[in-house]
């Protein structure tokens, strides 16, 4: 990836979130910048069989809005939050689908962790009570991962490069980190991408219960997602959608678009270690962001934010720190650094696509978002990751970083837009 050649300049030009803090990119910020917890008490199901029964919700979420019931009934609730933060996103760029002429020249690109987990467990349980001929015919089209990018195709008549990203929780990144260079090698003038996710389901839930990721901080839910902390006992789950609109240079300029940022750099690379922990020593997250640094044609020390995996688990945040200091030397002590999970949870393949867009209104406000609950630093991360409260500081380049299992690390590099 490093050494490729290319000359078209991408950038972004709308962005939509549904997030347990917000369901469109406004209320979201609004949250974010007040402190503002989106977790609680699990209320889809009952979770009080499980070790860990809090999790980020969605809330107020209303599919028919922009569908008819019966059509929002053939996709999975990761393609609804999709389908909501893309339209959003489009709505800002100002593209509408019906006017375009060449939707050859427009694709998708959306990342999944899971995909269509309830699906799969409510079938499971229909094929167990009452036998696989009660299955339904749209059981497989609801539950796979790529379906999200399929969805938004066939709703918006994109013709263009049309995939679906899977590489857990990084895949939201790799998502738009993909969708970048199919831009850039010259396969499309427009990209939605991004990530989406509709993890917490019993199924879902027990999975990481089982492996003992997940904080069992049930009688303080907003307090329980502690990034950093010394305290921290695991990740909060969290569901939601972060679409962004990516164009060539040249199309957004052509149309006359407000242009909200542009994408600067992308690395991506593997830990080879284990299948669910990282990398110890975070060579795996300093290799992607270094190359993702390269790309951009940069020097280290001119990232002036950094929006981190920040999990809430003992090892990632430990490692991430690591990381940090071995990409950025000194500077690492100087530039500001948060993880906004500390609010939403861990929307899993949907974080990236929503911490870009973190990325994005940094750079558009010159607001950093804090990391709350970092009440006891942890001794071995003692970066400055923001605490508590939101911090003003001029934001020109920013970085996002997201890591998964199976060793998946990538970084996205963005930059202000200064008309050049």
């Amino acid at each position: 990836m490093c050494g490729m050649t290319d000359n078209q300049r991408v950038v972004v030009t709308g962005t939509g979130v549904v997030s347990s803090v917000g369901n469109d990119v406004a209320s979201f910020w609004d949250a974010l910048l007040a402190g503002r917890s989106g977790l609680g008490p699990v209320t889809s199901f009952d979770a009080s069989p499980m070790k860990t029964r809090i999790a980020g919700e969605i809330k107020d979420f209303d599919i028919t809005k922009y569908m008819p019931p019966k059509e929002a009934r053939r996709l999975d609730p990761f393609c609804h939050y999709a389908i909501a933060a893309a339209d959003e996103a489009l709505a800002q760029a100002g593209l509408k689908p019906a006017e375009m002429t060449d939707t050859d020249r427009a694709g998708v690109m959306v990342g999944s962790g899971i995909g269509g987990i309830r699906t799969l467990e409510e079938q499971a349980r229909t094929m167990v009570g009452r036998g696989p001929s009660r299955s339904s015919p749209l059981m497989v089209p609801m539950m796979i991962i790529d379906m999200a990018a399929g969805a938004l195709s066939i709703r918006y008549g994109f013709t263009g490069p049309n995939m679906g990203m899977v590489t857990a929780c990084a895949s939201g990144s790799h998502a738009i980190g993909e969708a970048y260079w199919v831009i850039r090698r010259g396969d499309a003038d427009v990209m939605l991408t991004g990530g989406a996710e509709a993890c917490i389901s019993m199924l879902g839930m027990t999975g990481f219960c089982a492996m003992k990721a997940m904080s069992e901080r049930n009688d303080d839910p907003v307090h329980a997602s502690r990034p950093f902390d010394r305290d921290r006992d695991g990740f909060v789950m969290a569901e939601g959608a972060g679409i962004l609109v990516l164009e060539s240079l040249a199309h957004a300029k052509a149309r006359g678009a407000n242009i909200l940022a542009e994408i600067i750099g992308y690395g991506a690379s593997g830990d080879a270690y284990h299948i669910t922990a990282p990398d110890p020593d975070g060579a795996g997250a300093a290799r992607a962001m270094s190359c993702a640094i390269r790309r951009a044609g940069i020097s280290p020390d001119m990232v002036d934010y950094v929006n981190a995996h920040g999990t809430s688990t003992p090892l990632n945040d430990k490692l991430e720190t690591m990381a940090f200091k071995a990409v950025f030397g000194e500077h690492a002590r100087k530039m500001a650094i948060s993880s906004t999970k500390s609010m939403t949870g861990h929307a899993l393949g949907a974080a990236g696509g929503m911490e870009s867009v973190v990325c994005i209104q940094s750079i558009r406000t010159g607001l950093i978002a804090p990391t709350i609950n970092l009440d006891n630093p942890d001794p071995e991360c003692d970066l400055d990751y923001t605490p508590h409260k939101p911090k003003e500081r001029p934001v020109r380049i920013a970085l996002n970083t997201n890591l998964g299992f199976g060793g998946h690390n990538v970084a996205v590099i963005f930059k202000s837009w200064d008309g050049r």
